[in-house]
């Protein structure tokens, strides 16, 4: 009978244990690959500044569309004014005239500031603050056909424009 014995290589050591696991090679290898995707990832998903700004200019153009239909359903010039951290619509209130049936608008005193209108209330920009150029208020009339205008929207190094077409059209470029 042969006994069974563990033999030696051919160098004259043991045979390998063959146990699972992995080298520090290879774990290197894949923490690097990981750091490498993460830092993909973290990239891709950083803020754009144009993007956002886009984002802002497009909003915007909505809620001056907004804007201009309750002009012309209710008749009342709506102001737009922005600052550095945001913008607002607001809107002279109606004033009862004595002796007339008939109201007035009136910008004396408290004006009608949307507060409690989901499209029109004062906004802030997404991203911190913008710089809008010409700073003087935008009038919105009930005019059908009405002065074309611009606004520039600035942050950093990033600009937006907000066009105002003839007819009424808003785009943003």
């Amino acid at each position: 009978m042969r006994a069974s014995h563990a033999l030696p290589s051919i160098d004259g050591m043991k045979a390998r244990n063959d146990e699972g696991g992995f080298s520090l090679i290879e774990l290197m290898v894949v923490m690097v690959i990981v750091g490498i995707a993460t830092a993909a990832i973290s990239l891709s998903i950083a803020p754009d500044p144009v993007r956002e700004l886009r984002r802002d200019a497009q909003e915007l153009v909505r809620h001056f569309a907004v804007a201009q239909n309750e002009v012309r359903v209710d008749g009342r010039v709506i102001a737009w004014q922005a600052d550095s951290e945001g913008y607002r619509f607001a809107r002279g209130t109606w004033q009862a005239v004595p002796g007339s049936a008939i109201p007035v608008v009136s910008t004396a005193g408290a004006l009608d500031t949307f507060m409690r209108d989901d499209e029109l209330r004062p906004r802030a920009w997404r991203d911190g603050p913008v710089e809008v150029t010409p700073a003087r208020p935008v009038l919105l009339t009930s005019e059908p056909i009405g002065a074309t205008w611009q606004l520039a929207l600035r942050r950093g190094g990033a600009t937006v424009t907000v066009r105002r077409d003839a007819a009424g059209g808003y785009e943003v470029q």
